[in-house]
């Protein structure tokens, strides 16, 4: 990741990017931003609107809370509506297959090295796709759907707008963060994500339009979704004993990280090729199923455990089953080929490696409510799995609505975790599609 300021004695790409409205080209670049935050907070719509209406028909319910619903299923429903998924999940990739010649391309991977281009319809398939698995009950996230949704709109009108390859590889890396903003009503977020996570830089240049897309995309969403905190947790103080436990913790999460970051990557190379790919989805998922009839916790993305570990409603002991659970579920969700984002399952990983240290941390200065460390440990992992430290400092305020209470030990954790697992691992979730040479030449050129 990369500062650049105004004072840049040479020319960068950055100047490319038109920050005001007299500069050549920019009312065309401004038009191509605001019409792809329309179509994002709109895509991100109806694809929330799909995954509530396929969750609510495959288990009934609200449509909105996974976990209550699943844990009141029999276990026939839990492993027919996974081998269910599976089928989908097998069927839609050989159709998808069908849709564009050759293979598809990762947005990260689009954007770095395809100046943000990427087969339209192919990736549009691949986000509908995800979210009716999801909805079915695949342990991967929801938001991977808006955010490849955002990233095909703004490659449609960069073409549209005959934008040069570095405006395109901007607006790309908006509209997937702007994706990310809509789905979970998170703007300030969003926008910080697409430029540290998605485009690796923080430039001066990038700043406003990443502001505006996110924006425009968030606004837009409001009008059907709703416009509240993701996660309601009590109003948390911080003390002593929690900023300690923040630097502590957050080494241990850099280092889970790494195992987690590593995991993602080997189950990404290794999804199925030719006739497996109908048969791994369907063994994979259906694992999931029967497992789930133990765990129905491990159903999602993750939100509704999440919620309840930060609220001090999980006991210790299933903290602990479910830390080494979920982690193995999203890998062999991952390793089946079932397509799916890794935002909110990563964030719950943190979640349950907090809430398990915590209580350990308790047992010897105990005071602390047990809800404030599950927040700080999902804070850290996701900061180092997505190795995008202040923008993940941002999500979990818009997330959980709470912005002074408890920075200090926040900020402590996310900076050490991201700091071990930086260390040890170049990679983010984000990379794992990467070849180790492709790492390399993003790391050098931001």
């Amino acid at each position: 990741m990369t500062l650049m300021t105004s004072q840049t004695s040479q020319p960068t790409h950055g100047d490319m990017i038109p920050s005001t409205l007299a500069q050549p080209g920019a009312a065309r670049f401004w038009l191509a931003a605001l019409l792809t935050g329309i179509s994002t907070g709109l895509a991100a719509i109806v694809l929330t609107l799909l995954l509530e209406g396929v969750q609510q028909v495959m288990w009934g319910g609200s449509g909105t809370n996974l976990l209550d619903a699943a844990a009141h299923a029999n276990a026939w429903r839990h492993i027919f509506v996974l081998v269910g998924a599976g089928l989908v999940t097998g069927a839609g990739q050989i159709v998808l297959k069908k849709l564009s010649s050759g293979n598809g391309i990762d947005t990260t991977a689009a954007i770095w090295f395809q100046a943000g281009r990427m087969p339209k319809l192919r990736t549009l398939g691949s986000a509908v796709l995800s979210v009716v698995i999801v909805g079915m009950g695949a342990s991967l996230g929801r938001e991977g759907a808006p955010k490849q949704g955002g990233a095909v709109f703004a490659n449609f009108f960069s073409d549209k707008g005959r934008l040069s390859d570095e405006e395109r590889r901007l607006l790309v890396a908006c509209g997937a963060g702007a994706g990310m903003g809509a789905a979970y009503g998170v703007p300030l977020g969003g926008a910080l994500f697409s430029l540290e996570v998605m485009r690796g830089m923080l430039a001066l240049r990038y700043v406003l339009p990443a502001l505006f897309v996110s924006l425009v995309a968030t606004a837009v969403s409001w009008l059907a979704l709703p416009n509240a905190p993701t996660y309601i947790i009590p109003a948390y103080t911080s003390s002593i004993s929690c900023v300690l436990w923040a630097l502590i913790a957050g080494p241990i999460a850099g280092l889970v990280s790494v195992g987690y970051v590593r995991a993602i990557t080997w189950a990404d190379r290794n999804k199925p090729q030719g006739w497996r790919r109908l048969a791994a989805p369907v063994l994979g998922l259906g694992l999931l199923g029967v497992i789930s009839i133990w765990f129905p916790q491990l159903l999602g993305n993750g939100k509704d455990i999440s919620q309840l570990a930060f609220t001090n409603q999980v006991a210790p002991a299933l903290l602990l089953a479910l830390f080494v659970l979920k982690p193995a579920v999203i890998t062999l969700c991952m390793r089946s080929g079932a397509p799916g984002g890794l935002f909110t399952p990563s964030l719950t990983v943190g979640a349950l490696l907090g809430g398990v240290l915590g209580y350990v941390w308790s047992l010897f200065w105990p005071g602390v409510p047990p809800g404030l460390f599950a927040v700080i440990g999902a804070a850290a992992i996701l900061a180092a799995t997505t190795q995008g430290p202040i923008s993940t400092v941002v999500l979990v305020m818009e997330l959980t609505g709470q912005y002074r209470a408890f920075i200090l030990p926040l900020l402590l954790a996310v900076a050490t975790a991201t700091l071990v697992a930086r260390t040890i691992e170049r990679r983010s979730i984000y990379d794992a599609r990467l070849t180790d040479e492709e790492v390399e030449a993003r790391r050098k050129s931001g």
